[in-house]
């Protein structure tokens, strides 16, 4: 593998998504030589790197070159930083532009600030005093006050006029007027809500999902495969192999949710509809997820890979975590003769792995300013927490290995039920009838003693 240096040139001019990709492609470099680094007993031996090419070798070039790529990691790290951080000010400035305001305010001497008074006193004299002490007034009266006087207060605005002509001194002697003894402020709500927190859809998303118009997905599977092909002495028996086909089915099962809500409520709240309709969608897909992984198989439940009869196992024992998956990998390629493309993972046991450092302390999967996607072994990492801490799973999610069928999406509808007519109240409900096949076991593998 070839490392094109990252200059600091290079990195200055990098756009946010091309700083996210540079950034991620360096740490996958880095899994590379971490893994052939590995010396079985979590420790790392970097004179066994050959992925940096003829040109570095040995423990101390090797090492040189992976200073090299944490601190390239780590200027692009304080590059997204600050471009995520200009995106910010820039989203700020946009809200502060909102809420700006330039309106004249009666006494203030003119709109958007002209003509504002040097002090308070001055803000709240009176028609008369003004007169008095205006230049022209002044000059006319000292010159024998003969003819008249046109006095002009072009920055004054109507109400200005209004609130200074009384004839005696307002300020400080009524009662004061407060939001609780006078007008009280009108307090608008925010528009949304915020959301309360929720598990997201996590194993659903990586399994091939179909429709189906039947009741149920029948398939055949081929239980038995023996080869016996041979080389024949002439006039001898042909040798004579055994295939055997099995019927299996899998059933199409209907997952349900509800919420009785008034009239009113229907009526009165424009967003209500939609609202309800989004959050009894996302509970029905949100129990097909956790099924797809925990799910028991019994009655009406669909079966989930956790008790999928005849997938492998791993134990961690004394390997570190990701040898543990990577012989897991390994039992997938040579016993279910599949490639592997997801690691299944707690996000507790994401974290203790995400969290391990070498003898010298320097963490294995990266600088904690760097940004991580979760991978392992070139393959994504779906974080999960609908099973228990400690067990993971490594899976060719291919739909020759699994898939999920619909026999319909998501169907929300809203009817009476009982005496609801009569009550004013209505119910909706949500339902899907999905099915869930698990078409070669060993293409999966559980991770247990993490």
């Amino acid at each position: 593998m070839t490392i094109k240096t990252l200059s600091k040139d290079t990195i200055a001019e990098l756009t946010l998504k091309e700083a996210d990709s540079a950034l991620s492609q360096r740490q996958k470099e880095l899994a590379e030589v971490f893994s052939e680094a590995g010396d079985g007993q979590g420790g790392y031996n970097f004179n066994n790197v050959k992925c940096l090419g003829d040109q570095v070798k040995g423990s101390v070039a090797v090492s040189e070159a992976v200073k090299q790529m944490n601190q390239e990691m780590d200027a692009v790290g304080e590059a997204i930083d600050t471009l995520r951080g200009a995106e910010q000010a820039a989203k700020a400035h946009s809200e502060r532009e909102k809420g700006r305001r330039n309106f004249p305010l009666p006494g203030g001497g003119g709109a958007g600030g002209k003509g504002n008074y040097s002090s308070e006193s001055e803000r709240f004299k009176s028609l008369g005093q003004m007169i008095g002490e205006s230049k022209s007034y002044q000059n006319w009266a000292a010159n024998g006050a003969a003819q008249g006087v046109t006095l002009n207060f072009d920055e004054l605005l109507p109400s200005d006029f209004l609130s200074k002509a009384v004839p005696y001194p307002t300020m400080s002697t009524k009662a004061l007027m407060t939001t609780a003894a006078g007008y009280a402020p009108e307090v608008l709500r925010a528009p949304g809500f915020v959301e309360a927190v929720t598990r997201p859809l996590q194993l659903g998303d990586i399994i091939p999902l179909f429709p189906t118009s039947q009741a149920a997905y029948a398939y055949m599977e081929e239980t038995t495969r023996l080869h016996a092909a041979a080389f024949t002495p002439e006039g001898a028996a042909f040798a004579e192999s055994t295939f055997i086909f099995t019927l299996r089915s899998s059933p199409v099962q209907k997952i349900t949710d509800s919420i009785p809500l008034t009239d009113e409520q229907l009526e009165d709240v424009g967003m209500i509809e939609p609202y309800i309709d989004a959050r009894l969608s996302f509970g029905v897909r949100q129990r097909f997820d956790s099924a797809c992984l925990i799910g028991d198989g019994l009655g009406a439940n669909l079966r989930g890979l956790k008790n999928v009869v005849g997938i492998q196992a791993q134990a961690k024992g004394a390997d570190p975590i990701p040898d543990a998956f990577f012989k897991a990998m390994t039992k997938i390629r040579l016993v279910g003769r599949s490639v592997p493309t997801h690691h299944v993972m707690h996000l507790t046991d994401w974290q203790n792995l995400r969290l391990t450092r070498d003898a010298n302390g320097q963490y294995i999967l990266g600088a904690p300013g760097d940004a991580i996607v979760p991978r392992l072994w070139g393959m994504p990492i779906v974080e999960q927490d609908s099973d228990a801490v400690g067990i993971g799973y490594v899976g060719a999610f291919t739909p020759d290995c699994v898939s999920a069928f619909e026999r319909r999406g998501v169907d929300v509808q809203i009817g009476y039920v009982n005496n609801q007519f009569a009550q004013g109240q209505r119910t909706a409900r949500a339902d899907a009838r999905m099915a869930l096949v698990w078409r070669r076991p060993v293409a999966f593998c559980s991770v247990t003693g993490l």
